[in-house]
């Protein structure tokens, strides 16, 4: 591990401005794990960001990057991919910069099928610009936009990116970093547009507001949520009621839109 820390992170830019406790780190690090599982050049990597405090990412890891706009992460990349197919994007984003202002993008980068990595650190709420509610804050939980309990029901990332026509879906989470690493890696060797929901512990702007105890007690609890694909299909209902689907959703091949525009112009 300590030679993956000085060739794939900017170590001067350490230490890093994420709160104690946070799970962003834990992400990171399996994001650098998978893709130096993948084998990858390293001068073919780009990693791209939005905003948010998911998206520092950008800024400590030493690849190409993009530190981008809020909620633009994906339309970056799209522009990158077809610009250089033959790049390796991983696109960070946060759970509100990915499903509230870049939603548009999400979804149609899903309906293309581009070959981009999608890296969603799903912590429930927007950290770093004052805690308020996400599209993915549970019904009920507490936000500052949200006192009294979010109101609205929560996207199913993965299935809303299924049904725009991604490919590849699979969720893991920080309680269970090696199996997110392995998600990551697979996700990186689907040829098409491939999301991992990462879930992540917020233990400041979220936790503390909602009573979920600190990093070690949401961790806990987010592990004890969790239950495999495999596993679940052996449960009924009421067996899963409050469980979390863990590792590959779905997988499917269809055809990747910068291959068939290359092809479309005779650039194949």
């Amino acid at each position: 591990m300590e030679q993956l820390t000085q060739d794939f992170l900017r170590t001067k830019k350490l230490p890093h401005i994420w709160c104690p406790g946070c799970g962003n780190g834990i992400v990171t690090a399996a994001l650098v794990r998978a893709i130096e599982r993948a084998g990858y050049n390293q001068q073919d990597v780009v990693i791209v960001s939005g905003i948010g405090c998911s998206s520092r990412a950008a800024g400590y890891l030493n690849f190409n990057t993009l530190h981008t706009t809020h909620g633009r992460a994906l339309a970056f990349a799209t522009g990158l991919k077809m610009a250089r197919p033959e790049l390796k994007l991983f696109v960070i984003m946060g759970d509100g910069d990915c499903s509230a202002i870049g939603g548009n993008h999400f979804i149609h980068a899903a309906r293309r099928n581009i070959d981009l990595n999608a890296v969603i650190i799903n912590n429930h709420i927007y950290g770093m610009t004052g805690g308020q509610h996400s599209p993915l804050t549970p019904t009920g939980m507490k936000a500052t936009t949200a006192p009294g309990g979010t109101l609205e029901r929560p996207f199913d990332l993965l299935e809303l990116a299924r049904g725009a026509g991604a490919t590849f879906g699979a969720r893991g989470n920080a309680a269970q970093p090696r199996q997110l690493e392995q998600l990551i890696s697979r996700a990186a060797n689907h040829k098409g547009f491939s999301v991992v929901e990462a879930l992540s512990q917020c233990p400041i702007a979220y936790g503390r507001r909602n009573k979920l105890g600190g990093a070690v007690e949401m961790l806990r609890e987010m592990k004890d949520k969790a239950v495999s694909v495999e596993k679940a299909s052996t449960m009924d209902v009421d067996e899963l009621k409050d469980k979390t689907l863990s590792g590959v959703i779905y997988s499917v091949d269809a055809p990747e839109f910068s291959e068939e525009y290359y092809r479309s112009i005779g650039k194949a």
